[in-house]
């Protein structure tokens, strides 16, 4: 058998270039012939290959394919016209879809079509596996449920009679079979062309290292030709005959196993290449890797019933490999960007990130550019993640949520959004309807509820816009009113109004939104799922989002969105490489990415159908054999350059990581033998690549000092104390004018809460009779849910304050009475009141919650709280001096003549409604001697604090009182209170 290998650390393609090239000096024998490699990416590169080692020299090329693409040019004409046609992806998903809604929820089958298109999507994939491993599911399932298994995989396996029965019956009638078992076909087809008939020219497959039976099927066949030729990647040769006959799945050779075991080959029938090593094809760079460090990686991924070796002499070799640890994903993906960057010094050097994590490769690529290094992921971009298909996404969401602030915002904030005016325009007016409508509670759901807000805050530009968006739309807005729609409807309705709301002025909303490469790719996927949907029965309209989001899972686009607007062109020597795409391939400098369990290697996942034990009953391989898969990436990729880069994070997503299990094995293997792997400083560039120039310079409080006519001369009772607590919140408040936004979609929070009982109890005294009657407590559980009520408030929160605000009123009602009759007092309630300070030019401005006149012509002030009451030693040091100021306010007459005279209790009323409903807190013991001081005292201060801050060098500082900080407040971001309260903590 003409099968050979080529080693770890030999340029795979080059090495076959050479070596074709070598085989004769006329070009046209060099094009007498064909090679057929794993993957596209593969054969490009191979061509690429070709013309490094041709140098310039014209050259006719031989024909290169990949074995998983001859469905497009199938080498066999006559199998092919056999083989049916393949049913769209599209298509499939949506009858699958339909086989499992047909079920009407039996089984554990969803009833809705979202969720179903998703298991149809796991059907698809079981199908396909069956296919490429030559697994009859129809005879093989029914024969894996003994008495050994639990009762749910028997639930399982008569759910999964949709793909045993219903779905080759399907397939029949339609006359067409699934993509993967054409493919597979057609490799048998040209399996059997072969095999009757040899062609005339030499066939080369190479690159294999796993995957279908049928490309082994194949590989038989050529290796068996007089003209065939089988080179597999980085075969060991080496390994004790029983160690390779045992191998596991998950080892870096098992793959390579099991195709020679289709093969029909042994170990013993591979040979090493030809010795044919091209020269130097990038000046003075060479590829060459030392054998060595293939033999390092050999003895150290051993399995574990071989690891006695790791026991034998060994001189470990690790010239060229580093250890790249960051502390976090951020900080990797900076040091990978100052590896590859640094790769551009050496003249010719070509260098790659290879990972599975896009994430990583996003955030490199970003890296790069700000060193001018323009580089894109050739693995794609999530179809889904893309603008165009970002925008779909979010208006399906919007209209299914009945246009709620944050949905609505985020389409139209989107940059394809113009709703027929210019950009600028379409952003300005959202911003604007932001501000007017979308702030604070949301408005009751769809369009109407954002016209009956403006209703009362009328705005003639906001009401036009809204409108102008209404009408774009209306064919969405209207489907979602009746509920239920055939899904290819509310899909179309869906296009429909994306491309309404991305028109222009100068172009029409189609022209916007399929555009460039991504708007052709989603195009092109919605063309095949609107002619798919049909077969789907109706479904709410609210599923639309769903459905979408899963159509689009796994599809990508290799458009070059991320090099658009961006000066210069995709560098020739960096790039950024999936797995798939890395395969076969040779650099200069290397970096494998988030080598971290989970990542790099996946989860080995037996899928929600079978159990291990029944896969590998039925015939289908193990969960283990992609991570094999991935070991024999990885072993090959650290022999691709002269110098690796081998990264994993201690950190990823806030939580530590378990490196890879190669990691740690090479790690282990290296210490046993008393060296380590080199780190590479990159990540210590990284940390003082954004640091300052110089010493840091601590960040200072600011101390804002206005001018003395720009200070508050009147402020409120409650705003004296963040006077006193946070003056810096004050100077933002009423000298900056600053305001904080209402969030989008407020909650409810504990001040609504503390709102409501306020207003009913200030209604419930104010229809009190002077004579305190005997039902006061139902006419105040009345107010309470009138109140409660009254409120746009969600079903569950009514239902938790319901039983809260009872038993509030009882305890109110009860203190209520006592006080009544002890003091006979004429109450008061929600009193304003202002008071012009003698000579200060400064007025206190407040509103009382409660003012009693006793029949002794005292005074009480009372204050409800629905949270914390302010502690005794706070009043006492004038951190929370409101009652005190109030009963300044009333012995100077603010709050009218009726309610003039000096106090004599101050009182809080903590207002709950839990375990103890009501608590009454009197502070200083109720002595009037003690209040008229304290309220004198507290007038006092205020004097010295208006004096004091009418120094025009006295500033405004932020939270100036070590334990006295306020409990909320607007401003400590824009005080920047955690830089400089950091800095001060690390100096004390």
């Amino acid at each position: 058998m003409n099968i050979f290998t080529i080693a770890p650390g030999v340029p795979f393609l080059d090495a076959l270039a050479a070596w074709w090239l070598a085989r004769s000096d006329d070009p046209l024998a060099c094009a007498d012939g064909l090679f057929l490699l794993p993957t596209r990416r593969a054969a490009r590169a191979l061509t690429e290959a070709f013309l490094r080692a041709a140098d310039g020299r014209p050259l006719l090329l031989p024909r290169i394919d990949a074995v998983g693409a001859l469905d497009e040019a199938p080498l066999a004409l006559s199998g092919a016209l056999d083989v049916p046609p393949a049913v769209g992806e599209a298509e499939r998903l949506a009858a699958l879809t339909r086989l499992v809604l047909g079920l009407n929820g039996r089984h554990g089958a969803p009833r809705t079509a979202d969720r179903a298109w998703l298991l149809a999507a796991e059907l698809a994939r079981l199908l396909d596996e069956a296919h490429r491993e030559g697994v009859d599911l129809a005879e093989a399932l029914p024969l894996l449920v003994g008495d050994d298994y639990a009762v749910h995989w028997a639930e399982t396996l008569t759910f999964l009679q949709i793909v045993t029965a219903h779905w080759p019956a399907w397939l029949a009638a339609q006359g067409t079979i699934d993509a993967a078992a054409r493919g597979v076909r057609l490799l048998e087809a040209q399996t059997a062309a072969w095999l009757a008939a040899a062609p005339g020219y030499p066939v080369v497959v190479a690159g294999v290292s796993g995957g279908i039976a049928a490309v082994a099927g194949l590989m038989r066949v050529v290796a068996g030709m007089p003209g065939g030729c089988i080179v597999l990647p980085g075969l060991d040769l080496a390994m004790h005959d029983d160690v390779w006959a045992e191998l596991d799945d998950g080892h870096p050779q098992a793959g390579l196993a099991r195709v020679l075991g289709v093969m029909g080959a042994l170990r013993g029938d591979v040979s090493a290449w030809p010795p044919v090593f091209p020269e130097p094809l990038l000046g003075k760079v060479s590829l060459e890797v030392s054998p060595s460090r293939a033999a390092l990686l050999w003895r150290a991924l051993m399995p574990a019933r071989a690891l006695g070796v790791w026991r034998e002499a060994f001189v470990p070799d690790v010239a060229g490999m580093e250890r790249l640890e960051a502390a976090d994903q951020q900080e990797e993906a900076v040091a990978i960007a100052l590896v590859l960057r640094g790769a551009l010094e050496v003249a010719g050097a070509r260098a790659a990130l290879v990972t599975p994590d896009r994430a990583l490769a996003a955030r490199v690529a970003a890296e790069l550019a700000r060193f001018g290094v323009v580089v894109d992921d050739s693995a794609g971009e999530p179809l889904a993640e893309t603008p165009p298909g970002a925008f779909l996404r979010l208006l399906a969401e919007a209209v299914a949520g009945g246009l709620s602030p944050v949905a609505l915002l985020s389409v139209l904030k989107h940059p394809l959004t113009s709703a027929g005016l210019t950009p600028s325009a379409c952003r300005r007016l959202a911003r604007r309807l932001e501000r007017r409508v979308l702030r604070g509670p949301a408005p009751p759901p769809g369009i109407d509820g954002l016209r009956a807000v403006l209703a009362a805050k009328p705005d003639e530009e906001v009401s036009a816009f809204v409108d102008q968006v209404a009408v774009r739309l209306a064919p969405l807005l209207d489907l979602a009113a009746r509920g239920d729609a055939r899904p290819d409807q509310a899909l179309l309705a869906l296009i429909q109004a994306a491309e309404a709301l991305a028109e222009r002025p100068d172009r029409p909303g189609a022209g916007t939104l399929w555009a460039l490469e991504e708007g052709e790719a989603l195009a092109e996927h919605l063309a095949g799922l609107v002619a798919a949907l049909p077969i789907l029965p109706p479904q709410p309209v609210r599923t639309l989002p769903g459905l979408l989001e899963a159509s689009l899972q796994g599809a990508v686009v290799r458009s070059r969105r991320a090099l658009r607007g961006r000066d210069g062109f995709e560098h020739p020597r960096i790039a950024i490489l999936g797995l798939l795409e890395a395969r076969l391939q040779s650099f200069e400098v290397l970096v494998l990415g988030s080598l971290a369990e989970s990542v790099w290697p996946a989860s080995a996942d037996p899928g929600p159908w079978m159990s291990r034990p029944m896969r590998k009953a039925a015939g289908l391989a193990s969960p283990e054999a992609p991570v094999g898969q991935m070991a024999h990436d990885f072993a090959m990729l650290c022999c691709a350059a002269p110098r690796v880069v081998l990264s994993c994070p201690r950190r990823r997503d806030g939580a530590p990581t378990v490196p890879a299990r190669w990691l740690v094995r090479l790690e282990a293997f290296l210490k046993g033998h008393g060296t380590t792997l080199p780190i590479s400083p990159a990540a210590g560039w990284a940390r003082q690549l954004d640091q300052p120039d110089g010493a840091p310079r601590p960040v200072l409080p600011p101390r804002p000092c206005p001018p003395v006519a720009a200070r508050p001369r009147a402020l409120s009772v409650t705003e004296i104390e963040t006077w006193l607590r946070d003056p810096y919140g004050l100077y933002a408040k009423h000298v900056l004018k600053l305001r904080a936004l209402d969030p989008l979609e407020q909650a409810v929070e504990n001040s609504d809460f503390g709102n409501l009982v306020h207003a009913a109890i200030a209604a419930w005294v104010r229809l009190l009779p002077p004579t305190y009657p005997v039902d006061s407590a139902r006419l105040l559980h009345a107010e309470m849910e009138r109140e409660l009520t009254s409120r746009p408030l969600r079903p569950a929160l009514v239902a938790w304050w319901r039983p809260r605000l009872a038993r509030i009123a009882d305890w109110v009602a009860a203190e209520e009475a006592t006080r009544r009759r002890e003091s006979r007092a004429v109450v008061e309630v929600e009193v304003e009141g202002a008071w012009l300070l003698p000579g200060a030019g400064f007025t206190l401005r407040g509103r009382a919650d409660r003012i009693e006149r006793r029949a002794d012509g005292r005074l009480a002030l009372l204050d409800y709280k629905t949270g914390v009451v302010p502690k005794g030693r706070e009043v006492e040091a004038g951190h929370a001096p409101q009652l005190p100021l109030e009963a300044a306010m009333t012995e100077a007459g603010a709050f009218g003549p009726a309610l003039t005279g000096a106090a004599a209790e101050l009182t809080y009323w903590r207002l709950t409604g839990g375990y103890v409903p009501g608590e009454a807190t009197s502070l200083f013991k109720n002595d009037p001697a003690v209040v008229a001081e304290k309220s004198r005292e507290a007038a006092q201060k205020l004097g010295e604090l208006i004096l004091k801050f009418d120094d025009p060098a006295q500033a405004y500082l932020s939270q100036p009182h070590p334990g006295a900080a306020p409990r909320f407040t607007d401003y400590a971001q824009l005080a920047r209170v955690a830089e400089w309260s950091a800095v001060e903590e690390g100096e004390g």
